[in-house]
C-alpha cells in the first residue's frame, strides 16, 4: 500500500485543541464504504457522541461511495476528528477531477449522497490541495449533538399528570378518590 503524505485540508475553521484525531486509509475498492462505515460508527458508540454514530455512518459511506463510484483513486483516506462538542470527517482520494456537487434536480436513480450529507451535516465542502507531485480531493463535514428540547409540563387533569404519584400496581385509585383508611 503506497504511503500517505499528508493530512487531508483544514476546516474552514479551527477545532479545539483538545480534539482527538483518528485516521484510516485503504485501497479504493467496493468494500471501504463499508470498513470506514464500521469504522466511524464503532469510534463514536465508544466515546461521547454515539448519538452522531448514524448519521456519520451514513454520511462518511455517501462520500467514501462517491470516491469508489467517481474516481481512480487507489487509496481513500479519511480522518476522525472528535472534539467535546462536534466531529469532523474528512475523506481524501487523489483524483484531479472537479469538486463534488450536490445534484440540482434529484429525482434521478443516483446522486443523491451529497444531499443527505447536506441535510444531516452542520456544515460540510470540498477542496483540492497540491501534495508533493501529486493534487488530492477532500470532502469533509462537521456534525454536532441536536440541543436537547426540554420536556413540557403536562397540564392539569392529563393522562400523564394522572400518572404521577399513581397507586401500587394492581389497585384500583382513581386520581379524585379519596384516600384509602389506614390498616389497624
Amino acid at each position: 500500500m503506497p504511503p500517505v503524505f499528508a493530512p487531508p485540508v483544514p476546516f474552514p475553521y479551527a477545532l479545539p485543541s483538545s480534539c482527538e484525531g483518528y485516521q484510516l486509509a485503504m485501497p479504493n475498492s467496493a468494500f471501504a464504504a463499508k470498513i470506514v462505515r464500521d469504522f466511524v460508527g464503532a469510534l463514536l458508540r465508544t466515546g461521547a457522541h454515539a448519538g452522531l454514530a448514524d448519521d456519520a455512518r451514513l454520511c462518511v459511506s455517501e462520500v467514501v461511495s462517491n470516491v469508489y463510484c467517481h474516481t481512480r483513486s487507489e487509496l481513500v483516506r479519511v480522518e476522525v476528528l472528535v472534539g467535546r462538542e462536534e466531529v469532523a470527517v474528512h475523506v481524501t482520494n487523489d483524483h484531479t477531477g472537479p469538486l463534488p456537487e450536490p445534484l440540482i434536480r434529484p429525482e434521478g436513480e443516483g446522486g443523491r449522497g451529497l444531499l443527505v450529507v447536506n441535510g444531516l451535516a452542520a456544515s460540510w465542502g470540498s477542496s483540492t490541495r497540491k501534495v508533493k507531485a501529486r493534487r488530492t480531493k477532500t470532502v469533509w463535514f462537521v456534525l454536532t449533538e441536536a440541543e436537547a428540547e426540554p420536556e413540557p409540563e403536562p397540564e392539569p387533569g392529563t393522562e400523564a399528570d394522572c400518572r404521577v404519584g399513581a397507586a401500587e400496581p394492581g389497585s384500583e385509585t382513581r386520581p379524585d378518590a379519596a384516600p384509602a383508611p389506614a390498616p389497624h
